[in-house]
């Protein structure tokens, strides 16, 4: 068989670009737009405490333990109150906070001070110097060698300092 020929050259047939172009744009911004981000479900990073009933608790009961620093006029520490007993001031004040944060938690790395805080609550003119000795006793001590920190209570938190330029205007 025999293809017939017209006589014309056979012309050349070349794809539109301009309206594939817009095509594939219109495409992408429908797909942008009705794009829906769901965040993963039932994901939660929960840590149920783990309960063993077969021996009871001898472990203190949880609570805040609260240190109050009082200052004198000057700035200087007049009196450290661990809740509401007054521990004083003098060289040996820090020591006797330590301790005293010590007994309430019983040892070092007691469970219970994960889930424990301090809260230091300082006068608005109290030298920092003090509030840092505060955290410091609160927090641990060095063991006998002074090169390892024994952790008692790693969390910490301020109270609004009391008294201040607002307080007394």
């Amino acid at each position: 068989m025999k293809l017939r020929s017209s006589g014309r050259e056979a012309e050349k047939i070349e794809p539109q670009m301009a309206p594939m172009i817009d095509v594939v744009f219109q495409l992408l911004i429908f797909f942008m737009l009705t794009l829906n981000i769901v965040e993963p479900e039932g994901d939660f990073n929960v840590n149920m405490p783990i309960t063993d009933d077969s021996t009871p608790s001898d472990e203190l009961p949880m609570f805040d333990i609260k240190v109050r620093l009082v200052a004198n006029e000057d700035g200087s520490l007049n009196t450290i109150r661990l809740g509401q007993v007054n521990l004083g001031n003098g060289p040996n004040v820090f020591a006797g906070l330590n301790n005293e944060i010590l007994k309430i938690i019983g040892r070092p790395g007691n469970p219970i001070t994960k889930d424990m805080e301090v809260e230091i609550e300082a006068d608005y003119n109290l030298h920092f110097e003090y509030t840092l000795k505060a955290v410091s006793a609160c927090t641990g001590r060095l063991d006998s060698s002074g090169k390892h920190i024994i952790r008692y209570i790693e969390k910490i938190k301020f109270a609004p300092p009391v008294g201040g330029p607002a307080a007394g205007s």
